[in-house]
């Protein structure tokens, strides 16, 4: 993937009832997402289907300062979720509407958050194809939508050209996942260090990550997963990982579970491929090398997983992402 050398133009369509959080997410993240010279790497425009007012779910209405035909020109269509709509009623969108999202598939990137899959859905965008949205909307969403492969358990899904995350947080999720899928995983990571917010949640994470009241000893498995982040390059067993948290495995892998969203040996292989990922952005190390301090132990054992969670290979990865030293 080549580095882009203008900015990425982005719109967001509000429709009535948007919910007012999520319209703001994608100035905030992508419009704050530089490059090595502190260029903007995304132009974030709003827009509505007529170009005037319509009603947020917070009770205040948006003026946006551009009309519909930025959609025109935008690489990413951008639906946040909102609270109503013939979409969520009986699944059905105006032609207007319909045209509109249709003609931004056949030109870019169509992404929703939260129920604006509804909106993707309703334009025929999902069909045959995997998407997510909101749990509290599932059997809404089946009944009006059967042939979309819907997949309520995860924050996102990236299939490509069309895009799809679940509630809220998840839509910050997905945005950094844009980012870190067009510009490399040390942009993405600065875009959430000003934000305050985690760097990755892999997108098959369970949208159901439970927070238990902590018992009286205070047990969790956090100390464990602060040691074996600065140990990602030695051989990390469940049973040390354990062993530190003074849990037997069954209740360790239990409450890591409970406590992340993910079984460790996931969590593991999400955090290793994150760092070699900085690592082939930010260093010169052969391949080999990082392999090692990332904890694959093998160039191979790298590549498989590199390839499986963003579908590149080291090399190529670098060619792409690769920070100039002078940046």
């Amino acid at each position: 993937m080549p580095r882009r050398t203008s900015r990425h133009q982005v719109a967001v369509l509000a429709l009535p009832g948007v919910i007012a959080f999520e319209l703001g997410l994608p100035h905030k993240l992508l419009g704050g997402a530089a490059g090595p010279h502190g260029e903007p790497l995304y132009r974030v425009r709003v827009t509505t289907l007529d170009g005037g007012p319509v009603r947020t779910s917070a009770g205040y209405s948006v003026l946006p300062e551009h009309g519909p035909e930025i959609v025109g020109t935008a690489e990413t269509l951008i639906v946040p979720g909102h609270n109503d709509g013939p979409q969520m009623a009986d699944g059905s969108i105006s032609p207007e509407l319909a045209g509109v999202l249709r003609g931004a598939a056949e030109r870019g990137r169509v992404v929703s958050i939260c129920t604006g899959a509804f909106v993707l859905a309703a334009a025929g965008l999902l069909d045959g194809r995997p998407a997510t949205t909101h749990w509290l909307h599932t059997d809404r969403f089946r009944a009006l939508y059967p042939q979309v492969e819907l997949d309520p358990d995860v924050l996102f899904v990236d299939d490509g050209d069309v895009l799809t995350s679940a509630g809220n947080a998840a839509g910050i999720d997905l945005l950094l996942h844009l980012v870190r899928r067009d510009h490399g995983a040390e942009v993405a990571a600065t875009v959430a260090r000003r934000s305050v917010v985690a760097p990755w949640r892999e997108g098959g994470q369970s949208q159901f990550v439970e927070q238990p009241v902590p018992e009286p000893a205070g047990a969790s498995t956090a100390a464990a997963r602060t040691w074996a982040l600065e140990h990602l390059g030695e051989p990390l067993s469940l049973d040390e990982l354990a062993t530190r948290s003074a849990m037997s495995v069954r209740t360790f892998t239990r409450r890591f579970r409970a406590e992340t969203g993910l079984s460790p040996a996931r969590w593991l292989t999400t955090r290793r491929v994150e760092l070699a990922r900085r690592l082939l952005e930010t260093t010169d190390l052969p391949v080999e090398g990082i392999a090692g301090r990332a904890g694959f132990g093998s160039t191979a054992s790298l590549r498989q997983h590199l390839h499986a969670a963003i579908g590149m290979s080291p090399l190529a990865y670098r060619r792409s992402f690769r920070v100039p030293a002078s940046a």
